[in-house]
């Protein structure tokens, strides 16, 4: 079930300012909900709709993490199907914390309704998180030469570590901090694949803000009729 996060304004467990939160923060990272290491893929078939439009193929997401997506003949529809399938693969990979953040230090910020804020140093500094009780609520990274911010908004348990149910993703300009394109919301719905197997999306909506010339807009994603790969 999906799970609001709550952000009251001073949390009884903030962490103190200017002190190491590196225990707090890799809590909250290892509560991710990742697949175990033996997954062995997935396919069904995947629907996309837009103002009226719907697109209907089928997909696979191999035990390589790759997805193959047939039977889509418009090239955008195809690659945005592909990119999110691809998406959330690829935040399901299980990764050690001290193969993705060996190489920094953690020191807390200030505490806000997101969160308490996870300034990093070392390797990636500049980057920075905001983290409340076991969940990261805010994500702010430096890739590729532009910056993505990210708000969890509520969550799904699965027993197993959390998934993102709400959220927004913002680019920007990491010199002026001006936005690159329009705010997106995303709205994630997931669900076992059979009894006991991995989480994987059954359905994504992505609510895109207008922004310049460009109008606003709004995607369906649904995968159906999920199946393991045999």
């Amino acid at each position: 079930m999906p799970i609001s996060i709550g952000h009251p304004t001073a949390p009884s467990s903030a962490i103190a300012p200017g002190t190491d939160c590196t225990a707090a923060f890799r809590a909250a990272y290892e509560n991710r909900y990742t697949w175990d290491p033996g997954f062995g893929g997935y396919q069904g078939r995947a629907v996309w709709e837009q103002d009226g439009r719907r697109v209907e193929g089928q997909f696979q997401v191999g035990a390589d993490l790759k997805a193959t997506v047939q039977g889509i003949d418009d090239a955008e529809i195809h690659k945005a199907v592909a990119s999110q399938l691809w998406e959330v693969a690829i935040h399901r990979v299980r990764r050690s914390f001290e193969q993705t953040h060996g190489e920094n230090t953690f020191t807390a910020g200030d505490t806000d309704a997101v969160g308490t804020e996870v300034i990093v140093g070392g390797k990636n500094t500049g980057d920075r998180y905001r983290i409340h009780g076991n969940v990261v609520t805010m994500v702010h990274r430096h890739i590729h030469g532009t910056v993505v911010t990210i708000f969890t908004e509520s969550t799904t348990d699965t027993g197993a570590g959390y998934l993102s149910r709400s959220y927004t993703s913002q680019y920007a300009d990491p010199a002026t901090g001006a936005g690159k394109g329009g705010r997106s919301r995303f709205t994630d719905t997931f669900v076992p694949l059979g009894e006991g197997g991995p989480w994987v999306l059954s359905e994504r909506v992505v609510e895109i803000e207008a922004h310049g010339e460009t109008p606003a807009g709004r995607q369906v994603f649904r995968f159906e009729l999920l199946a393991p790969l045999v």
